[in-house]
């Protein structure tokens, strides 16, 4: 199997991405997705063109393991606060060699 890689960018509400960061980490759930089976990457990086926006890199070991993560709890608390500070969210599959 390939490793699947995923970049998502997410545009904040104007003024809302330092806001969905926080919250994001007072909630441990990057970590949390980290150490999710199969999960090689998930990392935030913040633009410094537009601040509103932020991208994703995901790293999955298979395809398979990011659709469980797509299941799992995490993802349900993090769509939640997602819901409350972004404004659109772009995804991108990246393939690799």
């Amino acid at each position: 199997m390939k490793p699947l890689m995923l970049l998502v960018t997410y545009t904040a509400r104007p003024g809302q991405r330092e806001a969905f960061l926080n919250e994001v980490a007072a909630a441990g759930l990057q970590s949390k997705i980290q150490q999710e089976d199969g999960c090689l990457r998930y990392d935030y990086f913040r633009s410094v063109q537009d601040a509103d926006q932020l991208l994703l890199v995901e790293i999955w070991a298979s395809e398979d393991q990011q659709k469980q993560h797509m299941q799992h709890s995490n993802m349900a608390q993090l769509t939640q606060i997602k819901n409350r500070y972004i404004a659109a969210t772009k995804l991108d599959r990246v393939c690799q060699e």
